[in-house]
């Protein structure tokens, strides 16, 4: 029965991010960004209303294990924006991003968002095909925008994706 349960698949539950799972969500975005937000920058965003976000939780742990990952947005005037997200490196490209990126933008359309945009580092590959994949563009670039642990500056590819 152990070895069933070490071979399982993870299988997650996307719900919507509560004040409550920012401290999670701030040791989540410190393990995969060099420069991490903190619990505080997470907790003041959630407090507008213009910004909401969802949690990704294992459904099928037995121990609670800590966040595989989550996707924090907002919208505004019909124009939703990622602001940050994260998986966890032992489960990505399991789908996660995949389905956080959707959840929000389902979100963005349900609150009126036509279009949704989101920066993304240029030498992020993983993170750069998961975006065309769900039909984002290139649109602009900020050369410089992103400081490297090594200190070295690297282009911010900006994207877009119309929701409508």
């Amino acid at each position: 029965m152990l070895e069933a349960y070490l071979t399982l698949k993870p299988e997650f539950e996307i719900i919507a991010m509560e004040r409550e799972d920012c401290r999670d969500v701030a040791v989540l975005h410190g393990e995969r960004f060099a420069r991490p937000w903190g619990d505080g920058e997470f907790h003041s965003l959630l407090s507008q209303e213009t910004v909401f976000g969802f949690v990704a939780r294992q459904t099928n742990a037995i121990l609670k294990k800590s966040l595989p990952g989550f996707i924090l947005a907002r919208e505004v005037a019909g124009e939703a924006e990622i602001l940050t997200i994260a998986v966890q490196a032992k489960v990505a490209r399991a789908g996660l991003g995949w389905r956080l990126m959707q959840a929000a933008m389902r979100e963005a359309r349900a609150r009126g968002g036509e279009s949704m945009f989101l920066e993304v580092d240029s030498g992020n590959t993983a993170a750069l095909g998961l975006y065309r994949k769900l039909g984002f563009e290139k649109v602009g670039e900020r050369q410089g925008y992103y400081k490297q642990e090594n200190g070295a500056r690297s282009t911010a590819l900006v994207m877009k994706r119309v929701l409508r």
